[in-house]
């Protein structure tokens, strides 16, 4: 959703494909999804068996929400205005098709300093070590844009070759102009970086704003139904 170029004709074939991408992604996510469980160290981690998509980011930052509006769940994941809650690795079966992966927030200072650092391993191993994980959406507050904290994750992704796609949350919360002026800086950042896919997914779990766009991304990844 990083905005169509304004002095482009209409493509009528780009955009049949899109509306296919969408309605892909409309009935996968329309699919059962289940709580597998939670890891809190790499025993818990379930068979590498599906592809799985992995939402990451800051505390607070919304990725439970965001898993619930993809799923058209309320309460699937939990949500909490209590930053740095989520402390393991939750599991979501998708139709037996995808895997969702609700991670630990990073970047909570008020948390005990022992608990921040399992909680880091933890999603670096995941991050590092897991060969069915397709994609990373590495989720930016719209309000807030890329902290130095987020840069240090995507170095790290770089680094491991994990490709990511950064995914703006909390959308509703800019005018549409700053909203679109924010996608540009965030895009502009990502280019940077090399594992980083190049489309800017701009989200609102309330709304559901990029809903759709973001579920036709991620349906491509899971398995054939």
């Amino acid at each position: 959703m990083t905005g169509p170029d304004p002095g482009a004709l209409p493509d009528p074939d780009a955009a049949e494909a899109q509306a296919a991408l969408i309605e892909a992604g409309r009935l996968l996510f329309a699919q059962e999804c289940t709580f597998l469980g939670g890891a809190v160290d790499d025993r818990g981690l379930p068979e590498i068996d599906i592809p799985e998509i992995a939402f990451a980011g800051r505390s607070n930052v919304g990725k439970s929400s965001l898993i619930n509006a993809l799923t058209g769940r309320k309460t699937l994941a939990r949500t909490s205005n209590t930053p740095g809650r989520t402390r393991e690795l939750n599991f979501f079966d998708l139709g037996g098709r995808l895997r969702l992966v609700d991670l630990p927030g990073y970047g909570y200072a008020k948390a005990a300093r022992t608990d921040v650092k399992a909680w880091t391993r933890l999603i670096l191993y995941y991050l590092q070590g897991r060969p069915n994980l397709r994609r990373a959406c590495l989720l930016i507050d719209a309000r807030h844009g890329i902290k130095p904290n987020d840069e240090e994750i995507m170095s790290l992704l770089d680094r491991d070759a994990v490709s990511y796609q950064i995914v703006m949350t909390k959308s509703d919360k800019l005018p549409p102009g700053p909203l679109q002026a924010q996608i540009e800086a965030v895009a502009a950042r990502g280019a940077k970086h090399v594992a980083c896919h190049p489309e800017v997914i701009a989200t609102s779990g309330r709304t559901g704003l990029g809903i759709p766009e973001l579920r036709a991304a991620l349906a491509s990844m899971a398995l054939a139904d």
